[in-house]
Formats: structure tokens, sequence, C-alpha cells
């Protein structure tokens, strides 16, 4: 491939761009800049486009192949996906969480965008295995974060394992929100491994209300472990897009519905 590439046009700088992230499978904004011969600016500007068409998806520093994605994802790539969807379900989670209240949040993404709205709670005590989440929390005045001990899982950025059952089962929690990676009403909330599954059960078996915060996509999917049925569940706080059938049918079992970002 020429590299001498500064007066080339941006859509078929877009197209090599694509081409190379599909064969390599990842590349940074820095390595893209040199091999093109433009700023890193305008190779997050590509990389934005080519995000926009579902040809990639960006992380801290460059982006992924789409196609490529596995059924599990770095914490870091799964943060962009679907990221308006999680934004309205986050707003909308956070409204259901009041000053006082102790809660626990798992590791998941749509739970770090729940996270970010609480910022003005007062005596809000907060429960989580997810790192990312802890540090959103930690310095913020009014809210004390308590996370339970374990093994460090840098796939999702959370800790797993028992060491955090004693915290769980000493906690008066009112209210946990769990992400999943699917959801269906034959199975309930399913997770992608046993170590994740395993903990969000133990914050299921601690908590008074339980509230899923699932988007679109995870509907009517099944992954490895089940960790919450259908019956246990007290809420689902979802997207516009989110199957209007199997809503409905959630409804008829006893569980609220939240389509967040839908008009009144």
């Amino acid at each position: 491939m020429n590299h001498a590439t500064r007066d080339r046009f941006s859509p078929e700088r877009q197209h090599e761009i694509a081409q190379l992230i599909e064969q390599y499978g990842r590349a940074s904004t820095a390595e893209l800049s040199s091999r093109f011969g433009v700023s890193e600016v305008t190779i997050r500007k590509d990389l934005s486009v080519l995000e926009s068409v579902h040809q990639v998806v960006r992380t801290h520093g460059g982006a992924v192949a789409a196609g490529r994605v596995r059924a599990e994802l770095a914490f870091q790539v799964r943060e962009r996906i679907e990221a308006e969807a999680k934004q309205a379900i986050g707003v909308a989670a956070a409204a259901m969480v009041e000053d006082g209240a102790s809660i626990a949040l798992d590791a998941s993404t749509t739970a770090l965008y729940l996270a970010r709205h609480l910022k003005r709670r007062r005596e809000l005590t907060v429960v989580t295995n997810g790192i990312r989440i802890a540090e959103e929390l930690a310095s913020t005045p009014g809210i004390t974060v308590l996370m339970p001990g374990g093994m460090l899982r840098w796939q999702a950025l959370s800790l797993v394992g028992n060491w955090g059952a004693s915290l769980l089962e000493r906690a008066n929690i009112d209210k946990v929100f769990l992400g999943a990676a699917g959801l269906t009403l034959e199975t309930g909330l399913t997770d992608v491994t046993e170590d994740e599954a395993a903990m969000k059960r133990d914050m299921v078996d601690a908590a008074r209300e339980v509230i899923a915060i699932v988007d679109h996509t995870k509907w009517q999917k099944i992954a490895f472990a089940t960790f919450c049925s259908c019956d246990r569940l007290d809420a689902v706080v979802t997207d516009v897009a989110a199957p209007l059938d199997m809503a409905s049918a959630l409804r008829g079992a006893d569980v609220t519905v939240h389509h967040a970002g839908r008009s009144r």
C-alpha cells in the first residue's frame, strides 16, 4: 500500500482504514495517523464515520473490527455499543433512586451510565463489583461506595468470586440494578460467564427489589448462565426499540417495564 496519502479524499481513506482494521482486527489512532499522513484528529473523525455505519467499534486510542466482536468484549468497547440507548436507560433508572437509599449495581456498562446520573444524590450507599462504577462515584460527596472482594476480571473490570458474599449477606439493599447479556421469558436474565452470574445472584438474594437495565439488543437472547428468573424481577428499564410483545408478556407476569426515552 502506498503510504503517501496526504491528499487522499476522506471516503477513500476511510475505506482503506476499514479494510486494515478488518484485516488485523484492530488499529490505534497513532498508527493510522502515521500510515496515512494525517492528524490524529482527522483519524478520529474517520473512525467516527466508520462507527456510524457499523464497520468498526471505537475504543480508547483506536478501533476494532465490528465483525470480530466476541461474545464478551472488553469494557471500553462495550461501553460504546448502543450508547444512546444506555444513556436513556441510565437516566430513567437513576430517577428510581431516592436520597438515603442503599442500592447495588453490577459491573455492566449500562450500570455505569446509571451511576453517572446519581451524583446529586445524598446519603446514598452503593454496593458494586464494578471497578469503573466505583471509580466514577468514589469522590462524590454524599455517596458511600462499598466493594466486595474478589478476583479481578479485566474483560469486565469487575470483581468476582465468593469473597464478597459476606458483605452482601450483611447489607440491606433496597434495589439492585443489573445489566445482562440476554433476557427471555423462559430463562430470565443471563450472562456470558458463570463468575459474573454468581456475583449477580448474590446481589439478587440481598435486594428487596430487582431491576433489570437492558437495551433492546439483549431481549430474546440467551447467554450461558441464568442469574435471575423473571418471577424474581420487579422491573425492567429498557429503550424504545425493545419488542412490545415481550414487554406485554412481562407486564402480564407482574413485571413493570419502563421504555426509556418514549414520548408521553
